[in-house]
């Protein structure tokens, strides 16, 4: 349930603001489908996330607890630092041109190229490793992400504009900050601290 929790909230956190949130207020704007978005980016996440889940346990397994601690310590310091730096929706990610896979299969293969390598997929791959949970941290972070992006999707600039989106960012970065202490607490005294 810890794996949970924490995966829901780093995640809706992170993704306040982040490049994949601003594609679903394009979306939303362009096709003004909710539904269909709204599943679309919720398969996509499931997915990406899925994968990432997945290769965060396979890392847990083959990686020894020592090498894998200082991972996670990196990756969660890397996360508090770039969850500052404002994203940007850019041109490739933003390609919308309905076609024969409708408003579904546009968002849906959209939200899962731009979820490559973003912020979001790489901490859903630290937390399944730091956890050794699969289950418990894809149906976290896909949850933190659909409860970031469904406001977005139904209620559009109304919404985005009004989030203070850098307090969001700054407490999302002192998370991180907090887990990455943690797990590095648990680097410098494994057996003292096993998880969390």
């Amino acid at each position: 349930m810890q794996s949970f929790l924490i995966s829901t909230s780093v995640v809706g956190l992170a993704e306040i603001g982040d490049k994949t949130q601003l594609l679903s207020l394009v979306l939303a704007a362009r096709y003004r489908k909710p539904i269909p978005i709204i599943l679309g980016v919720f398969v996509a996440t499931l997915i990406n996330h899925g994968a990432s889940g997945a290769l965060g346990a396979w890392l847990a397994s083959v990686l020894s607890p020592g090498i894998l601690n200082w991972a996670v310590v990196a990756s969660f310091a890397v996360m508090a630092v770039w969850i500052l730096v404002p994203d940007k929706l850019d041109d490739a990610d933003a390609v919308l041109t309905k076609n024969s896979m409708g408003v579904f299969g546009t968002t849906a293969l959209t939200f899962f190229l731009a979820e490559m390598g973003d912020k979001t997929q790489i901490v859903t791959i630290a937390l399944a490793a730091r956890f050794h949970e699969f289950f418990g941290v894809v149906a976290g972070t896909t949850l933190g992400m659909m409860l970031a992006n469904v406001p977005v999707i139904y209620l559009g600039h109304k919404f985005a504009d009004r989030l203070p989106t850098k307090a969001v960012h700054i407490l999302a970065a002192i998370i991180f900050v907090v887990l990455g202490g943690l797990a590095l607490r648990t680097a410098l005294y494994p057996q003292a601290h096993p998880l969390f």
